[in-house]
């Protein structure tokens, strides 16, 4: 990926064309303000989310994100490589924005549990609010090449080691840690994740759901399950 701040190259116009990229009327491409390299990329990536999650990745054409960025087709190539680098950098932004809200929430302090809770509902909330993001992170993602599939594995490990972190302070905190080890720690950690990551699907069907309800619902499903085994109580089948 090569290129020097600002613009290379001008586009040709387009519908949703950002503002600030284009000047009008006489003179105005000696005026037109130079967009420095970061703005303009970033400009390029916010049309190609919505791109991606409309029409899917392989369905999506450079040609158009380009005319809708108002910008040409070689300067995306310059910048971002080739429509796979696009994707790449939409993925990375978007998961990177992702982790951080769950982060952020989970780690302002508190006992285990509500950090949790916070980590969960920040993370419903960003999935309610950036609807295209969560559509190309989890259900395009995953069906592309390895290099897309290595950084959807990477936010995912970021989650689940947080995840895992706060289970692992929540069963020492409990005093009963003989009971659930870093193992089973894991295990609820991948048990909330995954059903954090299908309950994304459900939301859409209820719209009505708030992001706080759901990560309580999903609170008191499995970490309230996990205090009945640190106590000691435990479900096994009749014939066991």
């Amino acid at each position: 990926m090569t290129g020097t701040t600002g613009d290379p190259a001008e586009g040709h116009g387009g519908l949703g064309v950002p503002s600030g990229v284009r000047g009008d009327g006489p003179g105005a491409a000696g005026r037109r303000r130079r967009v420095p390299r970061r703005e303009r990329e970033q400009q390029m990536i916010d049309v190609a989310v919505r791109v991606f999650a409309r029409r899917g990745y392989h369905a999506a054409s450079v040609d158009e994100i380009a005319e809708l960025a108002g910008v040409s087709k070689p300067m995306v190539y310059l910048y971002l490589d080739s429509k796979e680098g696009l994707f790449l950098a939409c993925l990375r932004r978007e998961s990177d924005r992702l982790v951080a809200a769950f982060q952020g929430a989970a780690r302002a302090g508190g006992e285990p549990e509500e950090r949790l809770y916070a980590g969960l509902a920040a993370f419903f909330a960003f999935v309610a609010g950036h609807r295209d993001s969560w559509v190309v992170l989890h259900r395009q993602a995953s069906e592309l090449s390895a290099a897309i599939a290595a950084a959807v594995a990477e936010a995912r490990r970021a989650v689940m080691a947080e995840v895992a972190g706060l289970v692992g302070d929540g069963i020492a905190d409990s005093g009963r840690g003989a009971l659930l080890d870093a193992e089973d720690a894991d295990f609820v950690a991948h048990a909330l994740v995954g059903a954090a990551d299908a309950l994304t699907d459900w939301m859409e069907r209820h719209p009505g759901q708030s992001p706080n309800g759901i990560a309580l619902r999903l609170m008191n499903m499995v970490w309230v399950g996990m205090r009945h085994v640190l106590d000691g109580e435990v479900w096994t089948p009749r014939d066991a």
